[in-house]
């Protein structure tokens, strides 16, 4: 995927924070409250795949979809997410 000059500043951005405390008030400042939600919702989903949790189960208990339960799941055998 080629980056944009948007998403290439972006994550320059992340990459030039130092602190959890600099990290939380940027994606405060940023994303809306349903947006951080969502995201930390994704990772969640990353990592229950990786342990092994069925897509119902996923979906279930944090109250998404199955679509977005699967859509992470196809990013991961994509190869993404390996420092995850």
């Amino acid at each position: 995927m080629k980056l944009n000059k948007n998403l290439e500043e972006l994550a320059e951005m992340f990459l030039g924070i130092k602190t959890r405390k600099e990290m939380y008030d940027f994606l405060q400042g940023i994303l809306t409250p349903k947006e951080l939600l969502e995201i930390s919702n994704r990772l969640q989903i990353v990592k229950m795949l990786k342990r092994g949790i069925s897509h119902h189960d996923i979906a279930g208990k944090l109250h998404v979809g199955v679509a977005t339960v699967t859509r992470g799941s196809r990013e991961l055998r994509e190869g993404r997410f390996k420092n995850v």
